[in-house]
């Protein structure tokens, strides 16, 4: 895995000094390092356990645990398909397996231009929404295998814009 730049430890260290005299201020470390970086690799955790003499196992089992972390970068656009038993009752599986095949890659993983990540979800509170999908947290409600790829061309068409007004 490549280290982190320079200007991202700077972040880092700005970011410890900020928080270090909170009574708890390990989660709002990695949440505001997740938040400007998008992940919290192992390089990070060891510099936070050595700032703040907290074991790296501990903090690696705070990340591993909670789905808010990453340990790698996410794609601009993570899509979340919820498998949630009211979603999985209703075809998100079919859902999640065709998203694989349009993107080209399995949960957890990033397109290799940079653009899709797909992350399955638990639950997301949405159940009478059957099957939810979730891009960016926007929750795109009774999606069905057939609306996937219009979905995922609207975010291409508007990468391509983006990318042509900006350059």
């Amino acid at each position: 895995m490549n280290p982190i730049s320079a200007y991202a430890k700077q972040r880092l260290d700005e970011i410890i000094t900020q928080y270090k005299e909170v009574k708890t201020p390990l989660m709002m470390i990695l949440s505001a390092f997740q938040k400007e970086f998008g992940y919290v690799p192992l390089e990070v955790q060891e510099i936070i356990s050595k700032r703040l003499d907290i074991p790296v196992a501990e903090i690696y089992g705070i990340v591993t645990f909670y789905s808010m972390f990453s340990l790698k970068p996410k794609g601009k656009y993570v899509v979340g398909i919820c498998l949630g038993t009211a979603c999985y009752v209703q075809n998100a599986q079919q859902i999640a397996n065709h998203l694989e095949e349009i993107l080209g890659i399995k949960p957890g993983e990033t397109t290799s231009d940079g653009l899709f990540t797909i992350d399955i979800l638990r639950c997301l509170g949405a159940c009478a929404l059957a099957p939810v999908m979730v891009i960016n947290g926007k929750i795109l409600p009774h999606v069905k295998v057939n609306d996937l790829q219009r979905i995922i061309d609207e975010y291409i068409k508007m990468e391509a814009a983006t990318y042509a007004t900006s350059h």
